[in-house]
């Protein structure tokens, strides 16, 4: 039987585009898509498939916290990340989070169904442009964060969601429904977070976030609500 594949990104001429390579294959068949990660999410708690094709870069929740959020729920579920960018951050976040192989957008059709082929069967897989770089990086002794390595090694994985949730701007309601939790949790999450970090607002959460290479850009600071 073939393996069951969930394909996710905002783009349908990207989904468009990965159907029409998985269709030449036996091996592979696309059992559903979504446009954002919450979406994705619902669909693996509906419907069990094998792997998971997640844009890295999706509203909303992200496709690294969306690959923790399935996880959580369906555990022997693989996800492979795709992403436009190659950066050690956004590469050792995805692994962090439970992806199974980061596949960059640019790499070939053969890349693609290598990748899918490999965590199917229970292995891992990196594009050779993002292990190149990042076994050259290891060789000069310069992947480092640019933050203090301790700082977030403290925080859980669910703490490290809703940091990058925050720093993203969303408001405590806003993270409450992503991730399906009660308001008071994640309050009681940020406080938790400010203690450990040992910042006093979330101006100071977002700094590290950015730092640690969660997110992207800094977004306008709300008002918690």
């Amino acid at each position: 039987m073939p393996f069951e594949i969930l394909l996710v990104d905002d783009h349908k001429i990207m989904r468009d585009g990965i159907k029409a390579i998985l269709r030449h294959s036996e091996e592979f068949h696309v059992a559903g898509e979504a446009e954002n990660g919450a979406d994705a999410v619902q669909f693996c708690r509906r419907q069990k498939v094998d792997v998971v094709l997640m844009d890295i870069g999706l509203p909303g929740l992200s496709g690294i916290d969306a690959t923790t959020e399935i996880l959580r729920h369906s555990p022997d579920t693989r996800v492979i990340i795709l992403s436009m960018y190659d950066d050690e951050h956004s590469v050792v976040s995805a692994i962090r989070g439970g992806a199974r192989a980061f596949v960059l957008k640019k790499a070939s059709d053969k890349d693609l169904i290598d990748a899918l082929r490999t965590v199917a069967k229970g292995g891992s897989y990196l594009s050779p442009q993002v292990s190149d770089k990042l076994l050259a990086r290891i060789q000069r002794g310069d992947l480092e964060s640019k933050h203090s390595p301790s700082a977030l090694d403290d925080l859980s994985p669910r703490e490290l969601q809703v940091l990058r949730l925050v720093a993203e701007g969303k408001t405590s309601k806003e993270i409450a429904v992503m991730l399906d939790l009660g308001l008071q949790t994640v309050r009681s999450y940020r406080k938790t977070m400010m203690k450990k970090l040992n910042v006093n607002n979330v101006a100071g959460l977002t700094q590290l976030a950015l730092s640690a290479g969660l997110t992207r850009s800094p977004f306008p600071e709300q008002k918690d609500r």
